[in-house]
This record gives C-alpha cells, sequence and structure tokens, in this order.
C-alpha cells in the first residue's frame, strides 16, 4: 500500500513516517541512517500525492554543483538504498574530500508511488515509465515508436501521453532547471555497468562497475540532460535491484566517482542546465 494510503496526507510529509516505509522496504537501510540523511520534502509531489524528498550537503564556499537521484524506477530498491548511503558520506568532511568544495543535492526517491507498491514498481501510479517521460526532441514520434516496435509495448516502458505528463519527471526536470548542475549521477539497477551521456571523459569504472555504454533511449534522462542540455549524466547500474552493495563496495564507488570529479573539475567537468 502507498505511504499516503497507510498513513494519510498528514504523516506523508513526515521525513519520520517516510523513513519508517523505507526501513520497510529498502536493503541495508536502518532508520538512524535514513533520518540522519535529513531528507526535508520539497515542492514536488507524486502522482499519490507523496513528497518527493531531497537534501542538500553544501561545502562552505562551493561553486561545483551535482544532482544526485535514485528510484526513478520504483522497483530498483538497491538505488535508493545507495543514494542514502552516499548522502552520509558525503556528510563527513564534505569540504576536505574534493580539490574544490561541492554542493551536492541527492534526491534517493524519485517515485515513491512505485516504490511503496505492493510489489515494488518500476512504473509510476499512472503507469509511467519515467525515465522515458522526459522532453527530447521529436519525443511524441520517438518516444512512440520505440515503445511500439522495440518494447512491442511493454507497460513497463510506456512513455505516457506526452513529455512531462507525470509530477515527478516535471519536478527533476525543474530541479535541473533551478539546481543547474553541472554533473547529474543517476543511480539505477541491474545491469551493473556504468553509462555516460553528455560533454566531458565518462569515468572508466565506480568500484566493480566498469563504462560499457548501453544507449540513447526517447524521453531518458540521459538524453535529455546529457546529450540535449550539455549535463554530463553518470548513470549508475547496480548489479542487483533488490540487494545493495556492501559498505565496503558503496565507499569505493563514493571514492571512485569523486576522484574522477576531482580530475574533470581541473578541467572543467562540463556544462550546466540551460
Amino acid at each position: 500500500m502507498l505511504l499516503m494510503l497507510a498513513f494519510g496526507p498528514a504523516l506523508a510529509e513526515r521525513p519520520a513516517a517516510f523513513c519508517d516505509e523505507l526501513v520497510r522496504r529498502l536493503p541495508r537501510v536502518n532508520r538512524p541512517l535514513c533520518l540522519g540523511a535529513a531528507l526535508e520534502p520539497g515542492t514536488g509531489r507524486s502522482v499519490k500525492g507523496v513528497p518527493l524528498y531531497s537534501r542538500d550537503v553544501r561545502a562552505e564556499g562551493a561553486q561545483l554543483r551535482v544532482l544526485v537521484t535514485g528510484a526513478i524506477h520504483g522497483d530498483e530498491l538497491s538505488s535508493a538504498s545507495v543514494a542514502l548511503h552516499w548522502i552520509a558520506l558525503a556528510q563527513l568532511q564534505p569540504a576536505a574530500q574534493m580539490p574544490q568544495p561541492v554542493h551536492w543535492r541527492f534526491i534517493p526517491v524519485l517515485n515513491p508511488d512505485g516504490l511503496m507498491a505492493r510489489p515494488a514498481r518500476r512504473v509510476n501510479a499512472h503507469g509511467v515509465d519515467l525515465n522515458r517521460n522526459f522532453p527530447t526532441p521529436d519525443w511524441a514520434r520517438e518516444a512512440a515508436t520505440y515503445w511500439e516496435r522495440r518494447t512491442r509495448k511493454d507497460p513497463r516502458r510506456w512513455p505516457g501521453p506526452s513529455p512531462l505528463s507525470e509530477p515527478e519527471s516535471r519536478f527533476l526536470t525543474q530541479q535541473i532547471q533551478s539546481f543547474k548542475p553541472h554533473l547529474i549521477v543517476a543511480i539505477h539497477a541491474p545491469y551493473g555497468v556504468l553509462d555516460f551521456d553528455g560533454p566531458s571523459m565518462p569515468p572508466s569504472r565506480l568500484g566493480r562497475l566498469y563504462l560499457d555504454q548501453v544507449g540513447i533511449f526517447p524521453g531518458s534522462l540521459g538524453n535529455y540532460a546529457g546529450v540535449h542540455k550539455g549535463v554530463p549524466v553518470v548513470t549508475v547500474e547496480l548489479p542487483n535491484a533488490i540487494r545493495a552493495p556492501q559498505e565496503g563496495e558503496v565507499r569505493q564507488m563514493w571514492l571512485d566517482l569523486l576522484r574522477w570529479m576531482g580530475e574533470k573539475a581541473a578541467m572543467g567537468l562540463g556544462g550546466q542546465a540551460r
């Protein structure tokens, strides 16, 4: 049952209640970790009215802005888990971790309705694949053609009736426009690789994940932000959607990400949302 249906609209806006639900569903997430993330409800809401929680971690003097998203697909539970663990790591001496300070913005659960469903669902409450709902050029023709011909109208990959038809994809687009990130890191599962879209050279590996670009899809975040907006998008495809990586692997991915960002920051990481 979805969070709002289980607890009502008032409790749905309480981070503690949201954390209780996440702890019940997410692998390797306990209550202290989730509460320590200090998630804050923003103006965005899911189809069912659940707040789209986020957390900013900003080092003093930060100029580099990085947006991290998890669980755009509600059944990729491990992606939300890793995002919460990364918030904890970002809070540990954030100013000392980079050659230049970073302003992080984390949205660990972009699709709470899908994640809270029983069983968890890839799509949102309207049955839309949010990662095919972004306004890439020729979306009406290309997204429909891809869905009909390449996926044979797979309901798990329906791009929706129109670009940005969904409140969750609209919220993320607004975040990109207002936050103007220099880099977006999108955490997914379960392909066990790294993907990359946009300018700059991609990281060759994060932890045990190696670069193996999987293609460009109509309406995807990588296509929209990376290819057409010029914001580098690192897509982290964890090996398993249900089981989260061990603590050491989560930390190694984080350190490798910081190392790559440090190398690229010296030369200019890339553009920012325009």
